[in-house]
C-alpha cells in the first residue's frame, strides 16, 4: 500500500501546524519587538536567522528517523519541541521589556529550540511522504502539503490578529499557548496510525551518521541536487527583504499598499503550486524537471521586468504576482523532485537525504535574505535607488538561470542499469 489521498491530506495538517507556530515567531513577535518594545530591527532579524541556522541539524534528525524506522514519533516529538520553543519566545516578550538580559537569553534558547523542532518534525514528515507516496502522486502530494502550510500561516495570522487587540502581554501568552497546544494535539491525531497502515520497508542496517552522510555524498545526483537546492533557494529568498522596500522607495507605495502587494504575490505562489499539482499528477503533463526549469526561467524573466519596471513604466503588482506564480511552480516541482530523488539511492535512507537537502534550504533561506539586503545597501551607496535595486534583481535572475541549467542536467531519469530492482 501507498498513501491514500486522505492520508496525504492528514499529513498536510502537520505542515499547517508547523506554519501556524512559525508565523507567530517570525511575524507577530518580530513586530512586537520592533514596534511595541522599540528594539532594533536587527534583533528579531538575528533570532529568525538563528532558527534557520539551527536547521543545519536536519540531516541528523533524518538519520535518527531512518535508524529507528519510526518516523511518526519524530514528527510528534519535533512538534512538541517547536511548541515549547514558541511558548518560550512568547514568554520572552514581557521579559525583554522589564529584564532585557534575561529576555534576550530566553529568546536565544527559544528560537534555537524552534529551529530544532522544525528540523525534527519537518524532515521526518517529508521522509515519510517520500517513502510512502506513489510516484505519480508525488507532485500533487507536494502541492497539497505546501498549500496546507500556507493555509495554516494565513489562518493563524488572521485569527490571532483578531484576538490580539487590545494588545497585552497576557493576551499574547494565552493566544500562543492555545495555538501551540492545538498544534501538538492536531499533529498527533493527524499522523497516528498512518505509518503502520502503509507498507514501509524495514529500517536500513544501523550505521554511524558520518558514514551514512559519506555514502549519500558519494552519490553524484544527491550531491548535485544539494547544490541545486542551495542555489535555487538562495535566489528564491533573495527578494524577501527588499521587494517591499523597493515598492516604497521607487514606486511610492504606502505600507498598506506594499503589504497588499506581498499578499498578491503569495496568491501567485498558490496558483503556481496548484497548476503543477493538477497538471503533473492529474493530467500527467510534463516532467518535474520541465516544471522546475520552467519555473526558474519564468522567475528570471519576471525579475528582469521588475528591475526595469520604473524605466519602462510597467505596473509593479502584476509583475510581482507573476513572479510569485513562477516561484510557486518551481518550488512545488522541486519538492516533488526531492521526494522522488530521496528514494533513488541504493542505501534507502530517505530521512538523511531529505535532511541534507532541508539543511541546504534553511541555510540558503538565511543567506539569500541577508545577501539581498546587504547587496542593496552596498549598491545604494554607489548607484541611484532604482538602479541599486534593479542590479540586485538582475543578479537574482542570473542565479535562477544557473539553477535552471543545473536542474536540466541533474534531474534526468537515472539510467536503468543504476536502479535497484523494483524502482
Amino acid at each position: 500500500m501507498t498513501l491514500s489521498w486522505f492520508q496525504i491530506f492528514r499529513l498536510g495538517l502537520v505542515q499547517a501546524c508547523l506554519g501556524a507556530i512559525v508565523v507567530l515567531m517570525t511575524s507577530t513577535l518580530n513586530r512586537l519587538m520592533v514596534v511595541e518594545l522599540s528594539l532594533p530591527v536587527v534583533l528579531p532579524g538575528f533570532l529568525v536567522a538563528l532558527h534557520y541556522g539551527v536547521q543545519i541539524t536536519r540531516p541528523n534528525w533524518g538519520h535518527l528517523a531512518d535508524q529507528g524506522g519510526n518516523r511518526t514519533r519524530w514528527i510528534i516529538a519535533g512538534m512538541g519541541l517547536l511548541a515549547l520553543g514558541g511558548l518560550g519566545a512568547a514568554f520572552a516578550i514581557p521579559l525583554l521589556e522589564t529584564h532585557f538580559g534575561l529576555g534576550l537569553a530566553l529568546s536565544l534558547v527559544a528560537y534555537a529550540v524552534i529551529g530544532l523542532g522544525v528540523g525534527a518534525s519537518g524532515t521526518s514528515l517529508l521522509a515519510l511522504l517520500a517513502t510512502a507516496t506513489a510516484e505519480h502522486r508525488r507532485p500533487a502530494a507536494a502541492t497539497i502539503t505546501w498549500l496546507m502550510m500556507i493555509a495554516g500561516i494565513a489562518l493563524t495570522a488572521i485569527t490571532a490578529g483578531k484576538f490580539m487587540d487590545p494588545y497585552s502581554h497576557a493576551r499574547l501568552l494565552v493566544i500562543v499557548a492555545i495555538i501551540c497546544t492545538g498544534a501538538v494535539a492536531l499533529t498527533t491525531l493527524a499522523v497516528w496510525g498512518i505509518e503502520r497502515r502503509v507498507i514501509i520497508r524495514p529500517a536500513p542496517a544501523p550505521i554511524r551518521f558520518r558514514d551514512g552522510m559519506r555514502e549519500i555524498w558519494a552519490d553524484t545526483r544527491a550531491r548535485h541536487f544539494t547544490f541545486f537546492v542551495f542555489l535555487s533557494m538562495t535566489a528564491y529568498f533573495m527578494q524577501e527583504l527588499i521587494l517591499e522596500p523597493y515598492a516604497g522607495l521607487v514606486f511610492g507605495y504606502t505600507p498598506g499598499q506594499s503589504t497588499q502587494m506581498s499578499g498578491a504575490q503569495n496568491g501567485g505562489v498558490f496558483l503556481g503550486m496548484v497548476l503543477v499539482g493538477v497538471a503533473a499528477s492529474g493530467f500527467r503533463l510534463g516532467s518535474l524537471r520541465a516544471w522546475v526549469v520552467a519555473g526558474c526561467l519564468g522567475s528570471a524573466v519576471m525579475l528582469v521586468a521588475i528591475a526595469g519596471a520604473s524605466f519602462w513604466l510597467l505596473p509593479l503588482v502584476p509583475l510581482v504576482v507573476a513572479l510569485g506564480f513562477f516561484n510557486g511552480m518551481f518550488a512545488v516541482a522541486a519538492i516533488g523532485s526531492m521526494m522522488q530523488l530521496a528514494g533513488e539511492g541504493v542505501d534507502k535512507r530517505e530521512g538523511t537525504r531529505v535532511g541534507l537537502w532541508g539543511a541546504s534550504q534553511a541555510i540558503a533561506a538565511g543567506f539569500g535574505g541577508l545577501t539581498g539586503a546587504a547587496l542593496v545597501d552596498l549598491a545604494r551607496s554607489l548607484l541611484p535607488v532604482a538602479d541599486a535595486f534593479g542590479a540586485v534583481f538582475l543578479f537574482q535572475a542570473t542565479i535562477f538561470i544557473a539553477s535552471a541549467a543545473l536542474a536540466a542536467r541533474i534531474m534526468s531519469p537515472r539510467p536503468q542499469a543504476l536502479m535497484v530492482p523494483g524502482e
